[in-house]
């Protein structure tokens, strides 16, 4: 008896699994609260001019489906058209899941694949601190706004550099978690994302190299990947300061 659950479970399991090459994409979505209307999968723009349709679908009964193929990871978003607001998540190869919350766009969930699974997490878990310190940061910023406007009016920089590193102190939580992301997730999307950040950010130069070198050799040869090595590589031409 034991023998046949166990193959009733395996077949379960082989027929829910989709046999999609490598690179391609299913999306599959849904809509709370519209049945019917139309769907934007957006990418960003190569110009930098911000996200622009590749694929445009209709909802059926509050449900809707994309297929395609892409050559790597990218961040990309969903537009349900008349709804303001767009989903963020991780295009790549495999079977995506995302359900659209369209009076709440922000409470939109996406799962499925490794990345858009770990992006959910991260998010979440980002949401949860920064809801912690909102209070102490409205708190600050009320206490310094007139000091700020006043410190920027007067190129002040002696202040604005005091206040920049006691609002970093408030802000030590966010920052660690996101900052600390890559060294606990080389296979993660999101962290050849933060890192790509960070390489922007000469605070975190003697950091990237390491965290470059640790990360899924699939993500090092991905844009973002390409654009941490140039960094490094550039960094490493510049003449040592004495």
């Amino acid at each position: 008896m034991k023998k046949i659950l166990l193959l009733v479970a395996v077949a379960v399991v082989l027929f829910s699994c989709k046999n999609l090459a490598e690179g391609e994409y299913e999306i599959t979505g849904t809509v709370k609260g519209m049945k019917t209307g139309l769907v934007y999968l957006e990418k960003q723009s190569p110009m930098g001019m911000g996200p622009q349709a590749i694929d445009t679908v209709k909802i059926v009964d509050g449900k809707f489906e994309i297929k395609g193929k892409t050559t790597e990871p990218e961040i990309s978003f969903i537009q349900i058209d008349k709804v303001n607001g767009k989903v963020p998540f991780i295009l790549e190869g495999g079977e995506i899941e995302i359900t659209v919350d369209k009076d709440s766009i922000f409470k939109s969930k996406t799962a499925g694949t490794y990345s858009n699974d770990e992006f959910a997490t991260f998010n979440d878990e980002s949401t949860k601190i920064q809801k912690k310190l909102q209070k102490t940061v409205m708190a600050f910023q009320m206490k310094n706004m007139t000091l700020m406007n006043e410190a920027q009016k007067n190129n002040d920089t002696v202040t604005m550099n005091r206040l920049r590193k006691e609002y970093d102190v408030i802000q030590k939580d966010i920052t660690d978690y996101t900052f600390g992301y890559p060294k606990t997730h080389p296979k993660s999307f999101i962290s050849v994302l933060i890192i790509q950040m960070m390489s922007n950010n000469p605070k975190y130069t003697k950091d990237i190299e390491g965290l470059y070198n640790a990360l899924d050799p699939t993500l090092q040869k991905t844009k973002p990947g390409k654009s941490i090595k140039q960094n490094i590589d550039s960094l490493k031409k510049k003449p040592a300061l004495k």
